[in-house]
């Protein structure tokens, strides 16, 4: 991958911590505006629509937050932009007449310079060359008509950075009412009167996406501890977690807990049980016990058949053969 000129952005790039790994769902920001979810999987191709696909293996390794383009399915990074002193200019815009006379380069003629190859700054340099009024636009003006060129006809992306402040604002413009209705704003405000921090053991309910157990998570920074309670006896679906992009040691410190878990009565609607893959359920009888809050439950495999009955033992029963279940 092209990484363009600068060593200082290279070696910047490849001494960052945090790079983008097989696995990754990233959030990729287009020069339209729009952000594109996409995990990223090894020697795949990643499709952009018109603004292009690249190889997916370019961004392996890579740090987050820089601007690509794409040249022929390859990656080159676009190195930020410096500022600029703006020029006194006695251009107001007013005598300007917008119309189709303006612009001489017909829709069919741009579409021909883009398939023979030709590079998006050279179609806008040819738009403004030919343009009747780009004289009379002050600096402002400019530099508005070229972004909005530019979001049309360049083939490039940004990968946004997955701290916590982008996915959450990235899920609040696209489903506020999944998320609560809570913007950034609202999430920091919450995790500082909550004293979130690393090394806590902290409770949480968590019914918008997962933006607050993402949070959590983040401040835990991978010391601590987080259980989160729920109505399901599986762990819950958090998907603003996924976007995070967590690594095992911060992920490995969020558990579950189905609150119903808590009366003595509660029965699970569906005890799963893993068997070793050398064992067999066709012709073996296993039995074994497994607890859930303050109730054993005693599990009983014949052929294809189950059965799940309170038990008054919690004792674990080892079978013939060394062989075993475990309920899941």
């Amino acid at each position: 991958m092209d990484v363009g000129e600068g060593p200082s952005q290279t070696s910047s790039c490849r001494n960052s911590a945090e790079t983008i790994q097989v696995g990754h769902t990233l959030l990729l920001k287009l020069p339209s505006g729009d952000i594109k979810t996409w995990k990223l999987e090894k020697d795949s191709t990643a499709n952009l629509g018109k603004f292009g696909s690249f190889y997916a293996n370019e961004l392996i390794d890579q740090p987050f937050g820089l601007t690509y383009e794409i040249v022929d399915k390859k990656l080159k990074v676009i190195l930020p932009r410096s500022l600029q002193e703006v020029e006194d200019t006695d251009a107001t815009n007013e005598l300007i007449n917008d119309g189709q006379c303006v612009q001489p380069l017909t829709t069919e003629e741009i579409e021909a310079l883009k398939k023979s190859g030709l590079h998006a700054s050279e179609i806008i340099k040819k738009q403004i060359e030919q343009h009747a009024n780009y004289s009379l636009k002050t600096e402002y003006s400019k530099e508005k008509y070229k972004k909005r060129k530019e979001a049309k006809y360049s083939k490039s992306f940004a990968v946004v950075a997955p701290t916590l402040f982008n996915v959450c604002d990235y899920w609040f413009n696209k489903d506020q009412n999944r998320l609560r209705d809570i913007r950034p704003d609202t999430l920091s405000q919450m995790l500082n009167l909550a004293n979130i921090r690393p090394g806590g053991r902290y409770l949480a309910v968590d019914d918008a996406s997962g933006v607050v157990v993402a949070g959590i998570l983040e401040r835990l920074g991978g010391n601590g501890r987080l259980l989160t309670i729920c109505d399901v006896d599986s762990p819950p679906a958090y998907p603003v977690t996924v976007h995070m992009n967590f690594r095992k040691e911060y992920a490995d410190k969020l558990s579950s807990l189905n609150w119903a878990t808590a009366d003595e009565e509660y029965a699970p609607s569906a005890l799963q049980i893993r068997i070793s893959e050398h064992d067999s359920l066709n012709t073996t009888s296993l039995c074994s016990c497994c607890i859930t809050g303050t109730t054993y439950w005693k599990i009983q495999v014949r052929g294809t058949k189950t059965k799940i009955e309170q038990a008054q033992s919690s004792r674990r029963v080892t079978f013939a053969n060394s062989r075993r279940a475990f309920c899941g």
